[in-house]
């Protein structure tokens, strides 16, 4: 204390000083608890979007697989006019049986575009194509000359898709190993895996037709 301060200008001085530090612990307190709110905020407002996201993908996954089941059930149709077009008499002089197959042919394409617009589409790989598991499931094998080993000889019948989700595998005929098609590839070495092992024996009898 100085000669000129009296005792009254000391204890304010303290009090003010006391009053200082305890405004700082309080802001200090306060920063963190903004910064603590605001975290929580954000985790919030992530939790959020994940939940708007996680429902918007639940919904679109019930929408196709309520259309899935339809779609199932309508491939039937789909099969039987594929055939009728396929064993038509294209060759008739019959004018009545020629508009038939037209009206026919044009009842298949506009079925099949429905199936378009609506995201199901047809999986009927060409000949020659290499066998994928994921998309088509063999019933048969036998050799070729005109296909190397694991490609596709026939399509006995056409898969579907939808959406990116496997409706129904395409069923067809392959290359047996030892076929010499086109372009055909090295014979695989021992122990090597086999293109199309995973849909059932290779021995060269009927597969497993169980979708």
């Amino acid at each position: 204390m100085t000669d000129e301060q009296t005792p009254a200008e000391d204890v304010a001085f303290d009090t003010d000083q006391a009053s200082w530090e305890d405004a700082s612990q309080e802001i200090e307190a306060l920063k963190l608890e903004v910064a603590a709110l605001k975290d929580q905020a954000l985790r919030y407002a992530a939790d959020a979007e994940n939940t708007k996201r996680r429902a918007e993908r639940e919904m679109n996954d019930a929408r196709a697989y309520a259309i899935q089941k339809f779609a199932r059930d309508l491939l039937g149709v789909a099969d039987n006019l594929s055939r009728a077009t396929a064993h038509s008499p294209r060759d008739s002089q019959d004018a009545a049986v020629t508009n038939f197959i037209i009206g026919v042919e044009m009842t298949e394409k506009e079925l099949l575009g429905a199936f378009e617009r609506n995201g199901l589409k047809k999986i009927d790989p060409a000949k020659g194509e290499k066998f994928d598991p994921h998309l088509h499931q063999a019933v048969m094998e036998q050799p070729s000359d005109e296909v190397s080993a694991g490609g596709v000889i026939q399509v006995l019948q056409a898969g579907y898709e939808l959406m990116g989700r496997l409706v129904r595998p395409a069923m067809v005929a392959v290359a047996a190993k030892g076929s010499k098609g086109p372009d055909a590839p090295a014979e695989p070495t021992a122990g090597a895996a086999n293109p199309y092992a995973a849909t059932g024996d290779t021995s060269g009898e009927a597969f497993d037709t169980k979708a």
